[in-house]
């Protein structure tokens, strides 16, 4: 079983994170991508973030028809804040038989050095680097700075040895922000085509819960 993860606060899950998801399973063959709400993003100060259930709910929405991608709820279960080595141990930990790839944004890649534990990351799964047009010369140099043991492979492709890999994929480029939807909803604009239609039939109808969070 090959597993994809994308991880994120998805307040609001919106076009962007389901399209990362449907590229990356079909380029790399994935048999599934499990998209995994954080319970406590660790790298944000809580402010403005939606209860767990609610964004979770969302996901679901989000994805309720696209095959190959669900959501996985482990976070919710696990205290403190949701740092990506710990949810990778739990994956490990649960069916250690599956191969795993962690899905991230390529200027969020050249961040691991901020992020617990992020240089170790390439022992627990495979990383998959999306939109590699945002930092196209950094993302090699970054890798071959920080893993000297990580051998390029092709083009788009290192591989360590231990068994694991750095894949950098193009997908098409939506450069759609939560931040610019949370506004967006805010003054009462259409968000169509920005969000699944579930996930902003979603905030309507839990406006009150909503506005108390975002305004």
């Amino acid at each position: 079983m090959r597993i994809g993860i994308l991880g994120g606060s998805f307040n609001p899950v919106h076009i962007g994170h389901v399209r990362m998801a449907i590229e990356v399973r079909e380029q790399l063959g994935l048999d599934r991508v499990e998209m995994v709400p954080a319970m406590e993003p660790p790298h944000k100060d809580g402010s403005g973030i939606l209860p767990f259930d609610l964004r979770v709910d969302m996901v679901r929405r989000a994805v309720e028809d696209v095959d190959g991608v669900v959501v996985n709820t482990l976070e919710g279960d696990r205290p403190g804040p949701s740092y990506t080595c710990d949810t990778l141990e739990c994956y490990r930990t649960l069916d250690p038989q599956t191969a795993l790839s962690f899905i991230m944004g390529a200027s969020t890649f050249l961040e691991l050095t901020r992020w617990r534990r992020g240089l170790d990351l390439p022992k627990l799964a495979s990383l998959v680097v999306v939109n590699r047009w945002e930092a196209h010369d950094e993302v090699p140099k970054f890798i071959d700075q920080h893993w000297v043991d990580a051998k390029r492979v092709g083009d788009d492709q290192w591989h360590f040895p231990d068994g694991y890999d750095i894949h950098l994929l193009d997908i098409p480029r939506l450069d759609v922000k939560g931040g610019h939807i949370r506004r967006r909803w805010l003054d009462g604009r259409s968000l169509r085509f920005l969000v699944p239609q579930g996930v902003e039939d979603e905030l309507n109808r839990k406006r009150e819960v909503v506005e108390s969070y975002w305004k």
